[in-house]
């Protein structure tokens, strides 16, 4: 199957049913995605599709097909980071950093919908994305600041 992922064609051997997730992380060795729980509800592998945040776990490779993948590693890099990737860098967000790429990419999700969203706005589109250190207060300011950095203010 040929999927787009990150701008990239690339072609996975993988069944049609088979979660997205896995052809990320096993066929194209995109690791930054994680497994969390396999049952869509803490967000860990969060990605987007056609923009459209969604648990990889979940969704599967025919339905990804045809459609814009993106993932972590195509979110921003190193060299030019994504808004909201900055900030959880500023913010220092991260502890033990297992759940934060999918913190983020549904971070992202939310500002491309929302570029200026209240504190009650953060906590609902946030709220299925579970971070077990605990660390909302400081997810919550992140997305805060990258909303001002793509604001330009």
């Amino acid at each position: 199957m040929k999927l787009t992922v990150n701008g990239e064609t690339r072609t996975v051997d993988a069944e049609p049913d088979t979660p997205l997730l896995w052809a990320l992380r096993d066929d194209l060795d995109l690791t930054g995605t994680k497994y969390g729980c396999g049952i869509a509800q803490c967000g860990a592998c969060t990605v987007h599709l056609d923009g459209q945040a969604v648990r990889s776990c979940q969704a599967t490779v025919a339905l990804a097909e045809g459609r814009e993948i993106t993932t972590i590693e195509g979110l921003g890099g190193a060299d030019a980071p994504h808004p909201v990737q900055a900030a959880w860098i500023e913010k220092q967000v991260a502890q033990c950093g297992y759940c934060q790429s999918g913190q983020m990419m549904q971070a992202a999700w939310l500002l491309e919908i929302n570029p200026d969203p209240s504190d009650a706005d953060i906590d609902r589109a946030m709220a299925g994305n579970l971070c077990r250190c605990g660390t909302y207060p400081l997810i919550r300011e992140a997305v805060k600041l990258a909303a001002a950095k793509m604001r330009g203010a």
